[in-house]
C-alpha cells in the first residue's frame, strides 16, 4: 500500500515545501508506487517507509529511504484518511492498515525553519492561526537558525490554492525560499499482510 507521491522543494539541504499530488505524469506516479512496494517487500518492512526519488526523464532514481514516519509525510495528518503516524502504529501492532486516500484534491505543507536571527515563530502564532484553512503545527522546540520548528498544512481544490494558504501562514511564522523539486513515495506494510494487496 502506498501514499500518493508528493513533490518536495529543498533549501540548503532541508525540505522547505511539500505538495500533493506530485507534479509528475500518471505513469511516473504508477511506477513510483510499484517501486515503493517492491522496496518495502525486499526490506521486509513493518511500518512506514519514505522513499525519496529523483525523476529524471522517465526514470526514477532512489536517493534516500527512511524506515520511519518522515517530515515529507507530515501533510498526511490532515490530507489523508490515515496519517503516516497512525499507519505506522497500525502496522507495527499488526492491525489492519487504513486508507491512504487524500481527503481533498490537493495539499501543501511548508516547514517552519528557524530564522538566522533566532526569531521564535511562537511569537507570531496568532497571525498564522488567523489564516483560514491553515493547520499550524509547532513542535515546542527552542528557536535557532536552520532548525525545523514546525509546519503548516493546507488542503484545497488545487495545489496552487493549497500552497497559497499554507505559504501565507508559514510566511507569518518564518521566511523560506525554494530551489529544486523532487518526488517522494511512501510505502507501508504489516508483517501479516502482503504489500499492495487491499485488505
Amino acid at each position: 500500500m502506498t501514499y500518493p507521491p508528493v513533490s518536495t522543494v529543498q533549501r540548503d539541504g532541508m525540505c522547505a515545501e511539500v505538495t500533493c499530488p506530485a507534479a509528475i505524469a500518471p505513469q511516473v506516479t504508477q511506477a513510483a508506487g510499484q517501486l515503493a512496494i517492491e522496496l518495502a517487500t525486499v526490506a521486509e518492512l513493518v511500518g512506514v517507509m519514505a522513499i525519496e526519488l529523483f525523476v529524471v526523464g522517465d526514470q526514477l532514481l532512489v536517493n534516500e529511504m527512511a524506515v520511519r514516519p518522515h517530515n515529507t509525510g507530515h501533510h498526511t495528518i490532515e490530507a489523508c484518511v490515515t496519517s503516516q503516524f497512525e499507519q505506522h502504529v497500525r502496522a507495527i501492532l499488526d492491525l489492519p492498515l487504513g486508507s491512504t486516500a487524500l481527503r481533498a484534491p490537493a495539499a501543501a505543507m511548508y516547514n517552519i525553519i528557524g530564522a538566522a536571527d533566532g526569531h521564535d515563530p511562537r511569537n507570531d502564532l496568532s497571525g498564522a492561526l488567523g489564516v483560514a484553512g491553515a493547520h499550524v503545527h509547532l513542535y515546542g522546540k527552542s528557536a535557532r537558525p536552520n532548525r525545523k520548528l514546525g509546519h503548516v498544512t493546507a488542503l484545497a481544490d488545487s495545489v496552487e490554492q493549497a500552497r497559497a494558504i499554507a505559504q501565507t501562514a508559514a510566511d507569518l511564522l518564518s521566511h523560506s525560499t525554494t530551489t529544486t523539486t523532487m518526488a517522494m513515495a511512501m510505502a507501508t506494510t504489516t508483517a501479516a499482510h502482503t504489500p499492495g494487496v487491499p485488505q
